[in-house]
């Protein structure tokens, strides 16, 4: 592995924190991205969108993307750098990632001139904000066995059926949706693409009040939902293939665990009181510290290896799925261990917690990274299959056509 920039890379990093420097503050030490702060404060999308206004008059989104999509014609490792500059600083750029990191690349992949012309530049630039309409109540995360229909009708389709667990739809312009366009084929080949206008009528948004006080996930209902269909994106019954794109693209997106992690668990062991004294002083306490450090630096280098393989122009191998599933569990061992060491306390939120309440915050959002972008399951098994070679999970509806796929009782429609 190289751990230092090439000249090159040393330039574009140092033009990278010009700019943030120019048009946004640096993170204060200590702090934390979570999922609750910031989206939810009064004001916030105005100013996402006037930074992401900037960064994109600016070259710095689609920065790898080729320039007949619109974008700068860079390399991956130039995306990472920025990426990780711009993790120091106060910006709220997650609420476009959904649009620029999964649909436009989905659409320039698979779709039509005229939709890269009509969303591409401005959905970097901010003017679209889009949500992906993929989970279903009763798929888990098989993906493949949704039930939500697009049937045909003249030159359009019309959608009914449920999506559920939709970041920022309540929020969003655009969705891209996977629906059912043929139910007597097997499962994977029945499925179609599509763009969908989330102001459309018959669309009913239902946000989800989370354990967290936040409520950026939504339920979505369609009823006679009407889709053109120079909104499909792909061929009829292409679905799976497209929507493979987005996943492939959601899992090397997928960044580590946001924290706190073993520098804030430091910091709050030098704040914390035991019977013995400090946190810090204590042998045992020392003992988990050095624990998690080692952890951390584990997953430091294992991005570092496919950092390097984007700075020699390879393909990362399947570190992302290696990486999403430590991080995510260590993220909720050090969150437990810190509320352990706060002690009874541990239940409070508010600034004047100490560590300004990360872990007591961080706690109510963690579980969710087992499952977002594929869970700690679905993980295991990319591992299992592409790393170790292990022969793949058996798979009793192989073959069979969707219609025909044994159901839970209360399923709709199901055959019985």
């Amino acid at each position: 592995m190289d751990f230092e920039d090439t000249a090159e890379e040393a330039a574009f990093r140092a033009k990278a924190r010009a700019f943030l420097d120019a048009n946004a503050e640096r993170r204060k030490p200590g702090a934390v991205e979570g999922y609750r702060r910031g989206q939810d404060v009064p004001g916030a999308m105005e100013r996402a969108k006037d930074f992401q206004r900037r960064k994109f008059a600016a070259g710095f989104v689609g920065i790898h993307w080729p320039t007949e999509w619109g974008g700068q014609g860079g390399t991956q490792i130039q995306n990472v750098i920025y990426n990780q500059e711009e993790a120091k600083y106060d910006v709220l750029t997650g609420l476009f990632g959904i649009g620029i990191g999964l649909a436009m690349p989905t659409i320039c992949t698979w779709g039509t001139l005229e939709q890269r012309e009509t969303f591409v530049a401005k959905t970097m630039r901010a003017d679209y904000v889009w949500c992906q309409l993929f989970s279903e109540p009763g798929g888990g995360s098989d993906l493949a066995a949704l039930r939500t229909r697009a049937e045909k009708a003249g030159d359009g389709w019309v959608v009914n059926g449920q999506k559920i667990w939709n970041s920022g739809a309540h929020y969003s312009d655009y969705g891209i949706l996977v629906a059912r366009t043929d139910p007597d084929a097997v499962k994977h080949a029945g499925l179609s693409f599509f763009i969908l206008d989330m102001k459309a009528p018959g669309i009913e948004i239902r946000p989800i009040r989370q354990v967290s006080g936040s409520s950026h996930f939504n339920e979505v209902f369609f009823t006679n939902v009407r889709i053109p269909d120079t909104r499909r994106v792909g061929p009829v019954g292409a679905g799976w293939k497209v929507a493979l794109t987005t996943l492939m693209n959601e899992r090397h997106g997928m960044r580590d665990a946001p924290g706190p992690d073993f520098n804030e668990l430091f910091s709050l062991a030098r704040q914390v009181e035991l019977e013995d004294g400090l946190a810090i002083d204590n042998a045992a306490v020392q003992e988990k510290l050095a624990e998690f450090y080692v952890r951390s630096q584990g997953l430091k280098f294992t991005k570092f290896r496919g950092m390097t393989a984007l700075s020699r122009g390879q393909t990362p191998g399947p570190e992302s799925s290696i990486i999403k599933v430590v991080a995510a569990n260590k993220l909720q061992d050090i969150l437990s261990y810190g509320l352990d060491l706060i002690g009874m306390a541990g239940p409070t939120m508010g600034d004047s917690m100490p560590v300004s309440g990360i872990f007591e915050e961080a706690l109510l959002y963690s579980p969710a990274l087992r499952l977002a972008g594929g869970t700690d399951e679905i993980m295991k098994n990319i591992i299992a299959e592409r790393v170790l070679g292990l022969p793949q999970d058996p798979r009793v509806d192989k073959g069979v056509p969707w219609r025909d796929v044994p159901t839970g009782p209360r399923a709709t429609g199901a055959k019985q």
